[in-house]
């Protein structure tokens, strides 16, 4: 047998198993770090919850979305005004749902579980299904971030290669250059086609043959039928322009939101210094799960205050992934405490310190993987 048809069928073999991340060092590096961040908090007084300051966030991000929509509506404004508006309305739905949805999902905003199941339900007034994202992000990427046919966020289109066991095409040696107008789709996409698809899926990450309960097929078809009509149907009705223009401006709603949420997610992922892991023939990562996490994730900008209020923490990625359930308002100071513990263990912890270096790190990662076939 040819040793790459072997490759691709041991790899089909362990994409069907169970990953097992396996601690070969025997390295307490996590019980300490959690240690110390419990000690933190505690010897702060702090709840690893919302505090004052991500109330106003919350209030914020979803008070200008909410008043930009009813402008939208309500007000008769010229042409560039209402095109203003749905840019507004783009930006606004992503960073409400990376600065409350997302940390309501990981049961991260508050210790109450009703107000976490408030901003889980306003995930469906911004198009996406918050089950579907529980499965996909939560389960499958938190725990196998860049693993090859377990993270389903490293699962893009044909076109775009950013995994070294993805198959290089030829169109992969321009992906630098036209990547970012791929990332444009993205929300579009999901509100009307990977929402539905992962939703029917048979198998996502490690969930085989998954039986979803009767109320989320319900919640699924009424939610997103529900986001049509508010953000589709009413503008059609109540705007005073032709339906195609209305239709426009809701795919520059779709420009904005998919390039923000994108660009966001893909610098703590898709950059030059993370790795890209692949189990062995048994399905073992040689990794402690912990360990795994700073080995796959980079931090960026992490001094910039602008940055993390946007970015609703996302480039304290590496904490996020190893405590979801803290309120990103806290990502700054456990930061330092991570990367302490990191360098006391001689764990790696990778960051780009400013946000545009990440952007290019990115840039160069694309034109790198577009022209070099690499496995593991």
């Amino acid at each position: 047998m040819p040793a790459k048809e072997h490759y691709f069928i041991n790899r089909l073999k362990i994409m069907a198993d169970k990953i097992k991340f396996v601690n070969v060092d025997k390295s307490n590096f996590f019980s300490t770090l959690k240690k110390r961040v419990d000690d933190y908090f505690a010897a702060n007084r702090k709840s690893r919850h919302a505090n004052g300051f991500m109330i106003f966030k919350a209030i914020f991000y979803l008070g200008i979305l909410i008043a930009a929509y009813f402008l939208l509506i309500f007000g008769q404004f010229n042409l560039p005004v209402i095109f203003s508006l749905w840019i507004i309305i783009g930006l606004f739905t992503a960073f409400s749902a990376v600065n409350v949805c997302h940390d309501a999902i990981h049961g991260a905003f508050s210790s109450n579980k009703n107000v976490n199941n408030i901003f889980w339900y306003t995930f469906h007034f911004l198009g996406a299904n918050p089950y579907v994202w529980s499965i996909t992000h939560n389960i499958a990427h938190h725990t196998y971030p860049n693993i090859e046919g377990h993270d389903e966020d490293i699962e893009q289109s044909a076109i775009l290669r950013i995994s070294p066991s993805q198959k290089l095409r030829k169109i992969h040696r321009h992906q630098h250059w036209y990547a970012f107008s791929l990332y444009t789709l993205t929300t579009l996409l999901w509100v009307f086609i990977k929402d539905y698809k992962k939703f029917f899926q048979k198998d996502i990450g490690n969930y085989n043959n998954k039986r979803h309960p009767k109320i989320e097929y319900f919640n699924l078809f009424f939610y997103k039928a529900l986001y049509y009509t508010i953000f589709l149907v009413i503008p059609i009705i109540m705007i005073d322009l032709s339906w195609w223009q209305v239709v426009l401006g809701f795919l520059v709603l779709h420009f904005f939101e998919g390039l923000t949420l994108a660009v966001m997610f893909m610098l703590a992922h898709i950059v030059e210094k993370s790795h890209f892991p692949s189990p062995d023939i048994d399905g073992k990562i040689k990794n402690s799960w912990a360990v795994h996490q700073l080995y796959t994730t980079v931090d960026f900008a992490r001094n910039n205050a602008f940055v993390s209020f946007f970015t609703g923490g996302l480039n304290f990625q590496i904490e996020h992934h190893l405590f979801p359930q803290i309120c990103h308002i806290h990502y700054r100071p456990i930061s330092e405490i991570v990367q302490k513990t990191a360098h006391e263990y001689n764990v790696p912890y990778f960051e780009n310190p400013t946000f545009f270096g990440a952007i290019r790190s990115h840039i160069r990662f694309l034109k790198k993987f577009g022209r070099e076939e690499m496995h593991g």
